[in-house]
């Protein structure tokens, strides 16, 4: 069946589903030759694959200025009742990042004009905080092509697989299940493991409380200090969790910020220095730092391999690694 959901004027789907790594990770694909983003959402116990386009696909047309703000056509592999229309289009408006304000985009862009003009502000995510949390975790200590396995990995094994023969990202039921031997072996996680079924225990008690941790009324102060309660959430992972619940006030710093801080803005010294100077270059964004480094990351990953609504998965999305990248 066909479903419609109707997309912010300035929305671009090309632009801003393909705005985050996430969108490299199964169970995501985004196919640039049709300009169409897939995915798998596990609807509380039933897969369905969708495939998302924007306009008309009568008349297709690749020019955001003829695209923006046209209504997203859903096509799901299964007849959905009420009820599973409504949890879909929730979680794909979640994943889409529809509920932004153009307030909050103009805000950003009068404090970091470099990126009004191509319309950058929002930022895709998962459809549940869940797969947004264990995202984070498969992305730590890490290069980015055994984040794709792991995640590719996850999907295959435990994932529920649906009527088109792919697979959603598994629920924290699932996880909570499995041994994290097994979860070792058969998902390439490593030492992960043990913090990973842990996680997902912690959901299925209700202890991580989706409403709870996505109320827009906490601070980010608080929301930040019990996110470092939980198992094998560090500093990096508890600012990017931050950042996946649309609070841009923090920075998750890594080594590739160490890179970028060095290539793009010339800064020197040693690691915890750069990081350092990285957190004050982009002090004067406020509520939008997050928005500002980011987009400024994004940009140099485009020039190095064109812009990203035409990156394939299978090839450039497994490019980024600090030695390519510097190459």
């Amino acid at each position: 069946m066909t479903l419609k959901l109707d997309a912010p004027s300035d929305y671009s789907l090309a632009r801003d589903v393909c705005s985050y790594g996430y969108f490299l990770l199964e169970p995501n694909h985004w196919n640039p030759d049709a300009q169409a983003f897939r995915t798998t959402v596990d609807l509380d116990g039933r897969a369905v694959t969708v495939r998302i386009a924007q306009g008309d696909p009568k008349s297709p047309t690749r020019s955001f200025g003829r695209l923006r703000g046209k209504p997203l056509a859903v096509h799901a592999d299964a007849k959905l009742d009420k009820a599973e229309r409504a949890l879909l289009s929730a979680r794909l408006a979640r994943l889409l990042d529809l509920s932004t304000p153009a307030s909050t985009l103009r805000a950003f862009h009068t404090l970091d004009p470099r990126f009004k003009k191509v319309g950058r502000g929002r930022l895709m995510r998962s459809p549940t905080l869940f797969e947004d949390v264990i995202k984070t975790v498969t992305s730590c200590n890490v290069q980015w092509p055994s984040t794709i396995v792991m995640n590719r990995r996850l999907c295959e094994t435990l994932g529920k697989r649906s009527h088109s023969g792919l697979y959603a990202f598994p629920t924290p039921e699932k996880i909570a299940r499995t041994r994290p031997a097994s979860l070792r072996a058969r998902c390439r996680v490593g030492y992960r493991d043990a913090r990973i079924v842990a996680l997902a225990k912690m959901f299925v008690r209700g202890e991580i409380d989706p409403a709870r941790i996505e109320d827009p009324s906490r601070s980010d102060e608080h929301l930040l200090d019990e996110l470092l309660e939980w198992p094998g959430i560090g500093p990096y992972a508890a600012a990017n969790i931050l950042q996946l619940l649309r609070r841009f006030s923090r920075l998750p710093l890594d080594t590739e910020s160490v890179r970028h801080g060095k290539a793009v803005l010339g800064l020197t010294g040693s690691s915890k220095q750069i990081m350092m100077r990285v957190h004050e270059h982009f002090e004067p964004m406020g509520e939008h730092k997050f928005r500002s480094y980011w987009f400024e990351l994004w940009s140099f990953y485009e020039r190095k391999h064109g812009p990203s609504w035409t990156w394939v998965r299978e090839t450039t999305g497994t490019q980024f690694t600090a030695s390519k990248l510097d190459a």
